[in-house]
């Protein structure tokens, strides 16, 4: 008997359009013969079910099912493609564990530190991971820019602490720029986090469990043209991701290990990618994200391919 699988998709954050393009991209691969897919609609106006017209049929928010014709359609398991709040936070999850429904992601906590930006750097220090020096603000707290510049240096990158897709970052160059970054940040977060500019090879690595093991998949090299991987960089072809990378045996190995040593720190599951910049042969820890772009021309479909993984044995291994 096939089983039901619910993709859930869109979001309340920012990224609730490109959330839904990754959506349909893991709906169209998944294995039909395997599992009856359903996509599922998740926006703060409506929860529903989009079946094969278009139409759109409620959510029943008490029990996450789905009634159509007078059949009560009930998932076994959902898969989690939701960048952003609710479901890369980890919000939507804890929800689904109360019901007893399986799904994709890693469990609700975990979900919820990856995806603070400074919860997960200070969890992640201790074990020896390098990272860029940083300050962390609050909306409403007292900013002191020349004490900013003093810790973390000029260029630097100001960014929402619990957003994605590069939306709100700048990269800051003078001091009197720090206040307008701060408000274009503030509009995505109520929490900020300012970080050093780190002058080197950025590099993206994703890391699944396959067949019962941590996999760390081939590393792709990020060479933008724009002044950093921001939003155009990503989605509108400004950049090359070049996969596998063009780095050193010893760069491949150490961010190979670091990948590996962070998903098993946080005893993670399901897909992640986490971002490096390296200085000299040193990887540094930038972010890691839980619920990466999904499309075919996306950097861990790019790496999974490259490591002789389908899409749809991908999507697939995170429904185990």
């Amino acid at each position: 008997m096939k089983k039901n699988i619910a993709i859930i998709m869109g979001g309340y954050s920012s990224e609730a359009d490109i959330s839904i393009k990754s959506g349909n991209v893991v709906f169209n691969h998944l294995n039909k013969d395997k599992f009856d897919v359903y996509r599922i609609l998740i926006s703060k106006e409506k929860w529903a079910y989009i079946d094969k017209n278009e139409q759109e049929h409620p959510i029943n928010m008490g029990d996450f099912t789905t009634t159509v014709n007078g059949y009560k359609i009930r998932f076994d398991t959902v898969f989690n493609a939701i960048h952003g709040h609710p479901g890369e936070d980890g919000t939507i999850l804890a929800y689904f564990d109360l019901l007893g429904i399986n799904h994709s992601s890693a469990p609700f906590y975990q979900m919820a530190v990856a995806f603070n930006k400074r919860d997960c750097l200070s969890l992640l220090k201790p074990y020896g991971i390098k990272t860029a020096r940083s300050v962390y603000l609050n909306k409403g707290d007292e900013v002191s820019f020349s004490s900013i510049v003093k810790q973390v240096g000029l260029p630097c990158f100001v960014k929402p602490n619990r957003a994605g897709s590069s939306f709100g970052i700048s990269k800051v160059y003078k001091e009197e720029d720090l206040e307008n970054a701060l408000e274009k940040a503030f509009q995505e977060d109520h929490e900020i986090l300012i970080e050093q500019f780190l002058n080197g090879i950025e590099v993206s690595v994703g890391v699944i469990r396959w067949k019962g093991e941590i996999l760390v998949l081939p590393v792709t090299e990020i060479d933008s043209d724009n002044d950093f991987f921001d939003y155009e960089a990503k989605y509108l072809g400004e950049s090359r991701e070049i996969t596998p990378a063009r780095i050193s045996k010893i760069q491949q190995d150490n961010v190979t290990r670091m990948a590996h040593k962070i998903y098993k720190t946080m005893d993670l599951k399901g897909l992640s990618r986490a971002d490096f910049i390296f200085i000299e042969d040193e990887p540094h820890f930038i972010e890691l994200n839980m619920v990466p772009g999904l499309s075919a021309e996306s950097i861990l479909p790019k790496q999974a391919k490259e490591a002789g993984i389908s899409l749809s044995d991908l999507f697939e291994s995170t429904l185990v």
